[in-house]
């Protein structure tokens, strides 16, 4: 399985996830866009550093190729699968906590 499919099939089970198992639909909020908004450029900063130094790097048989500040646009999309993952989660456990 390559970097983009594990990629995809993150991304999708996360906002599967958030709409369907945790009932947040955070990506309908502004107050998400908004978060957003303030962590990417840091994403974007950090990956292009990490790229362009060459500490990291990835197998162009496993991506597309598309880069983004030389990260390769499936980094960014498994960056934001990890930022919605986490804010639905949270959002799920404080939703859980006032139930109690």
């Amino acid at each position: 399985m390559t970097y983009t499919e594990i990629t995809s099939l993150v991304l999708i089970l996360v906002v599967l996830s958030d709409i369907f198992l945790f009932k947040n639909s955070l990506l309908t909020t502004r107050a998400f866009w908004g978060s957003y908004a303030i962590i990417l450029p840091f994403q974007l900063l950090t990956n292009s550093w990490l790229t362009h130094r060459k500490i990291v790097m990835y197998d162009s048989n496993e991506i597309i190729g598309l880069r983004v500040a030389s990260a390769p646009i499936e980094d960014l999309l498994f960056g934001f699968a990890m930022v919605v993952g986490f804010l639905s989660y949270w959002e799920f456990c404080k939703k859980r906590a006032k139930l109690a």
